[in-house]
């Protein structure tokens, strides 16, 4: 396949055997769950198309998901239900299986030519696709859709912050900013039965998974899918985009574009957006600020997972940080608070608890307020590591777009990722330090409260 929208540079064979006889060509979806801008699928119905076969697409289906909830699986399987359908009327079969991922994967691959995949970052990701390349009998294919340049071409080592990772994206994103081209599958695949989970009752899905139950769904607040994804970018970008630059710490507004759960899914992708916005007529700050976000600060935390193994753990911090924090460790707090107060809101501090508020009810928080709440749990841990353990727990469990790069790559910044040090203070030693004096002079974070607190009524 030539180069059409980076396709070239997207592929890599994950084992060295041969395409086989088989009945159908397999895409096995797990990170880009969409039947749009997709290179991955694109890629799997050229491969049908050149061997006169079928395309068959399959979703593993399993309910020990790290660290996922009933919010997560709602979500993710109302995008789902869309992707089956678009497939569909592209005459598409797409089936959903309960099991462990790469195993669904690896029984439908003894019956297939050869197998695509798409490429996700985080450790058990990597785990799935080798399990699967070991086993299967065929030709094992990664086509990485969810960033806009991939990862090894932006940079081959763990860039040290947004000015060294930012030239490299610059000096790459023309080459890859390009519509994915979508073709036409000459071989229907609808008539292929076998077993497969009915998606018609999602409730019935999830309660035969029994997943946890402990944090409630955000619907109909927040909905998943690629056309609701793109309907509240649309939105976003006729009512917020052009004040966007100027709102980044202003979280009693809304002009933020609420992408990142469905960036995080794979339900849109970051392609779309970005040319999405180069179309608009917003104004070039505005463009440029959004753009910083989506694509350099985005491939610049999937560097990080991608090129640090212990991204969830403090021991991943640099060491400049670690030595700051632990030369303060024994430093008098003012006040602590436990894990357990936390997560119910229980500080003197009405903006942290109305963040933290946010966050369990609606699965979302400004990324403003998303850092001053992260600070704070540094503030009030008795120490650095349990710190981190709290946030990276409260993170993964409320946030739709928690358990993601981005996420594990924040909660990182919190302790000096991908930051520098600033002037030493008690406990946060060199590390970034903020406060609710702060959040004062800077927004009206007293409107931020009242907003909070009409947004999670329906939830009480």
């Amino acid at each position: 396949m030539n180069n059409v929208g980076g396709f070239e540079k997207r592929i890599k064979p994950l084992n060295q055997k041969k395409i086989c006889q088989g009945k159908f060509v397999l895409y096995w979806m797990q990170q880009s769950q969409r039947a749009e801008f997709n290179h991955g699928l694109e890629y799997a119905v050229k491969q049908a198309n050149d061997l006169g076969l079928p395309l068959l697409v399959v979703f593993g289906l399993t309910k020990n998901y790290p660290d996922a909830n009933i919010r997560h699986y709602t979500f993710m399987l109302e995008g789902l239900v869309e992707t089956q359908k678009t497939l569909e009327k592209r005459g598409i079969k797409m089936i959903v299986r309960e099991g462990h991922p790469p195993d669904v994967a690896l029984e439908q691959s003894l019956s297939a030519a050869v197998v695509i995949c798409d490429r996700g970052y985080l450790r058990h990701q990597k785990i799935w696709r080798d399990e699967l390349a070991a086993k299967a009998p065929c030709l094992v294919i990664q086509v990485e859709s969810d960033v806009v340049i991939p990862v090894y071409e932006v940079s081959r080592k763990a860039e040290y912050a947004a000015r060294t990772i930012r030239p490299r994206v610059k000096k790459n994103l023309d080459n890859f900013l390009k519509p994915v081209p979508e073709f036409p599958l000459k071989v229907d695949s609808l008539g292929i039965q076998m077993d497969e989970i009915d998606l018609s009752s999602l409730e019935t899905v999830i309660r035969n998974l029994g997943v946890d139950r402990e944090v409630s769904a955000v619907t109909p607040l927040f909905l998943g899918g690629t056309t609701q994804a793109k309907n509240r970018f649309e939105k976003f970008l006729c009512e917020n985009l052009d004040q966007y630059d100027h709102h980044s710490n202003q979280p009693q507004t809304d002009d933020i574009s609420h992408m990142s759960p469905y960036l995080h899914f794979g339900q849109i992708s970051p392609i779309y957006l970005a040319l999405k916005v180069i179309e608009s007529v917003a104004e070039k700050d505005a463009g440029d600020a959004f753009m910083e976000q989506l694509v350099v600060r985005r491939e610049l935390a999937i560097n990080y997972v991608e090129y640090t193994p212990d991204y969830d753990r403090f021991d991943a911090i640099p060491e400049w940080a670690k030595k700051t924090l632990d030369d303060h460790r024994d430093d008098s707090r003012t006040v602590s608070y436990d894990q357990d107060q936390m997560e119910n809101a229980q500080t003197h501090d009405e903006y942290w608890n109305a963040a933290m508020l946010e966050m369990k009810y609606t699965g979302f928080m400004h990324n403003y307020m998303r850092m001053y709440w992260g600070k704070k749990i540094l503030e009030w841990s008795e120490t650095p590591e349990e710190a981190f353990r709290t946030a990276l727990h409260l993170n993964n469990k409320y946030f739709l777009d928690g358990r993601d790069p981005n996420s594990y790559t924040g909660v990182a910044w919190l302790f000096g990722v991908h930051d520098r040090a600033f002037k030493e203070r008690n406990i946060f030693g060199k590390i970034r330090y903020m406060a609710a004096s702060g959040l004062e002079r800077k927004c009206d974070i007293k409107s931020y409260v009242k907003k909070v607190k009409n947004r999670i009524k329906p939830f009480l």
